[in-house]
Order: C-alpha cells, then sequence, then structure tokens
C-alpha cells in the first residue's frame, strides 16, 4: 500500500477552497448583473405606467367635456323644438357646438384602435351581400301567368269548389248533430239562468310608446346614409330577389313557408327593408305580403291545432285551474277560425291570383281538422266534470252542471256535431244531471 504524503493533502484543500471561492465570485456577478437589468426594467415599466395614468386623465377630461357639450346641445335642441320661433340663435349655437364635437371626434379617431378582423369582414359583407338560392318546392308548381296569357286558347278559370254543409267536418270521424245537447243546454239554462259564470276578457293593456324626439333626430342622418348605402350597393340583391319572388308558384302550402323563411332571412341583411325597397318600383309588394300572410296564418293555426290535439288534463290539478285552461284554448280556436272565416274569400282571391295554395282555408282543410281538435276538449272537459259530479266534492253542483252543459252546446256548435266518444262522454253527464233534477 502506497501513503499519501501529509503535505499533498492541504495542497488539494487550498485548491478546492480557490475554486468554489471564484465559482462563488462569478455566481455574485451574473446575479448582480440580473438584479441591475429587473431595476432597470422596472423603472421603464413605472414610466410607461405613470405615462398611461396621465392619458387616462387626459381622456377622462375630455369624455367629461363632450359630455357636458353634449348635454348643452341637447337642452337648446329641445327648447328649439318647444319654441320654434327662437330658432335663428339656437342654429349658430348648435352650429358651434357641433364644430367642437367634431373636433373632439377627429382626435378620438386619431387615438382609437384599428377594426378587428371581424369588423372587416362584416363591412366586406355589407359591401357585396351574395344571395342564397331559394328552397326548391316538392311539388310541381302550376304554370305560371306569362304562360297561361300565351297560349292560343283563352284560359277559363274553373270556380272554385263549393263548401261543404256546416253539418259535415273533414276527417276521418264521423260527426253528427245532437239535439239532445242543445235540450240539455236550455233545460238549465231555463232552471237557473242567474248561475251563468260570465268570464270577463282580459282588457289588453294600451301601451304609449313616446318617441324619442332628441334621438331620432341626431340619429335620422346616419340612418338615411345606411339606407342610400343599401339602395345603391345591394341593387343586383335586391334584383335577385323580385325575380325570384315574381316567379315563385306553389302547390303545397308547406313550400311557402319554407320560401317565406328563405326570403326574409335574405332581406334581413337590410338596414331598414321598407325603407330600402321603396325605392324599387318593380319590388312585387303585394304578392310578397301575401306569401307572407298565407305562411304566418298557417304556421299558427297548425300551431294551434297540435296544442289543442295534444292537450293532457292533470288529474291533480284543481279543478277549476283546468276547466280554465280547456276554456281558454277553445276561447283561441274560436277567434282564430272566425277571424279565418270572415276574410276567407278575400284571401282565396288573393292567394289564387299569386299562385298560393288556398285549399286549407276550406272546412275541408285545415279548418275542418281544427274544428274536429275541439271534440278532445269537449270530451276531457264532460269527462272531468263527470268524474266531480260522482265523487260529491263539489260544493256547487247545479253551477258545474250548468258549466258543463254550456261548454258541450259551444263545442257542439262549433265543430258542428259530436263523434261517437263525445256522445258517450255527454251522455253520462247528462245523466247525472237528470238525477239531479229529479231530486
Amino acid at each position: 500500500m502506497r501513503f499519501q504524503s501529509p503535505v499533498i493533502a492541504p495542497m488539494k484543500a487550498e485548491q478546492e477552497r480557490k475554486m468554489r471561492k471564484e465559482e462563488d465570485e462569478s455566481l455574485i456577478i451574473y446575479l448582480k448583473k440580473e438584479v441591475e437589468a429587473a431595476l432597470l426594467r422596472t423603472d421603464s415599466l413605472e414610466k410607461e405606467n405613470q405615462d398611461l395614468r396621465q392619458e387616462v386623465v387626459r381622456l377622462k377630461a375630455q369624455i367629461c367635456s363632450l359630455k357636458a357639450h353634449d348635454n348643452e346641445r341637447k337642452s337648446m335642441l329641445w327648447k328649439k323644438l318647444q319654441n320654434p320661433f327662437d330658432s335663428s340663435k339656437t342654429e349658430v349655437f348648435l352650429q358651434k357646438q357641433s364644430d367642437f364635437v367634431k373636433v373632439s371626434e377627429r382626435n378620438v379617431e386619431h387615438s382609437s384602435p384599428r377594426p378587428s378582423i371581424q369588423e372587416l369582414a362584416s363591412i366586406k359583407e355589407k359591401h357585396a351581400k351574395v344571395p342564397n338560392p331559394p328552397p326548391r318546392p316538392t311539388s310541381v308548381a302550376p304554370p305560371s301567368l306569362k304562360e297561361a296569357n300565351d297560349n292560343k286558347l283563352p284560359p277559363t278559370s274553373a270556380p272554385p269548389p263549393p263548401p261543404p254543409p256546416p253539418n259535415m267536418c273533414a276527417g276521418s270521424k264521423a260527426v253528427r248533430r245532437v239535439p239532445e245537447v242543445v235540450e240539455f243546454y236550455r233545460l238549465l239554462t231555463r232552471r237557473d239562468a242567474h248561475m251563468e259564470n260570465r268570464t270577463n276578457s282580459a282588457a289588453i293593456p294600451v301601451v304609449a310608446f313616446t318617441p324619442n324626439m332628441i334621438g331620432e333626430i341626431e340619429n335620422r342622418s346616419s340612418y338615411l346614409s345606411a339606407i342610400k348605402s343599401d339602395v345603391e350597393k345591394q341593387k343586383e340583391f335586391i334584383n335577385f330577389l323580385i325575380k325570384e319572388v315574381e316567379s315563385s308558384a306553389f302547390k303545397d302550402i308547406s313550400d311557402v313557408k319554407a320560401f317565406v323563411k328563405w326570403l326574409d332571412d335574405e332581406l334581413s341583411s337590410l338596414v331598414d327593408e321598407r325603407a330600402v325597397l321603396k325605392h324599387f318600383p318593380q319590388w312585387p309588394e303585394r304578392k310578397a305580403d301575401a306569401l307572407r300572410e298565407a305562411a304566418f296564418n298557417y304556421r299558427d293555426l297548425t300551431n294551434l291545432e297540435s296544442e289543442v290535439s295534444s292537450f293532457q288534463d292533470n288529474p291533480k290539478d284543481l279543478l277549476t285551474l283546468a276547466l280554465g285552461r280547456m276554456q281558454a284554448l277553445q276561447d283561441r280556436l274560436e277567434r282564430s277560425i272566425d277571424n279565418m272565416e270572415r276574410t276567407r274569400e278575400s284571401m282565396i282571391k288573393r292567394y289564387r291570383d299569386f299562385q298560393i295554395p288556398w285549399e286549407w282555408l276550406l272546412n275541408t282543410g285545415l279548418i275542418g281538422q281544427m274544428k274536429l281538435s275541439s271534440l278532445r276538449l269537449a270530451k276531457v272537459y264532460l269527462k272531468r266534470i263527470t268524474k266531480e259530479l260522482q265523487l260529491n266534492e263539489c260544493s256547487g253542483e247545479d253551477n258545474l252542471l250548468l258549466q258543463g252543459a254550456r261548454f258541450a252546446y259551444r263545442v257542439h256548435q262549433f265543430a258542428g256535431g259530436f263523434d261517437a266518444e263525445t256522445i258517450r262522454a255527454f251522455q253520462e253527464l247528462k245523466k247525472i244531471g237528470m238525477g239531479s233534477l229529479k231530486q
């Protein structure tokens, strides 16, 4: 074994200490440089923060000044509207105020940021609107008016088929008149005429919308310029829509709904549809309005018919609440049908002229289906009252019986009769009612 000299060991230890000292010194120098750089960055950030604070204070002062001048301008404008005789001085003052506002707006515009990419894209789309193609009809449309006029033989328009008698309704259910309904209702009304529940229709609140005259005057110039821009830049787009509306012809009312939805989506890109289209005298306004009227009426009626047909009575609901819901639904049904029947002749004539389907307005179409759907309400209504009378849980038995007879009579007259299920429900109610009358 070799033994290490006692002189070599202290030398190695001394060398290691020197190396550690050099490493520590280099690390300290590096950290000092990092601290100095951080201090410099902190100073620059503090200066930038101070500059931003001064800019914020300046902008706040400018905003306050603009608000003050704007309030003065509005007050003077309001005085001018109230006192039109003293308008010369006001106009001079408003001119000075507007000049000041314009100078302030220029300063703000110079300091405003650049518009985003989305805003630029929307502006680009506004300049050139590319129309989408209209939906294709599901069925073949009848020949247009031009083709009919080009034929050698004059077209003979066949008269519309006569409407069916009021005793008949569309549908597979057999509906017939039940004189017992009328007799039973009159018997109860003669017996107790003072027990009728008179329901007052809820008055529609009249809301008076007072226009903001000052805001309207201020925004009028930008509004008119936007309309003028649409008239100039969307000319080809509107001419395309004009051709599509004029050449449209349908055999199915569902195709009219799809076409109107497409047309409304296309016209929604305009600033103001009516104001822009007024500058296009060739716009077929009467046909477009007729298409919309037919589509919206059909949509509202089908939604109401679906709501009535799918009505379900909840036995857990209170009796008055359940009966009130059915009466309200029948009220809506009768009002809708009455409004359609009062204007049906003129609507059919107008729809035929514009090649819009009109058969759904007849009693053999949607109108007849809606009348038949009211039989479901009558059946549920009568069964609910019969159940309450059988349980003897109601305090006013005669009043409840009269309500059932009145509702049955009402639906019977509206639908033109009862079907087999509704007749059975009425017979059960009549059996209980005649028993109470004998007592």
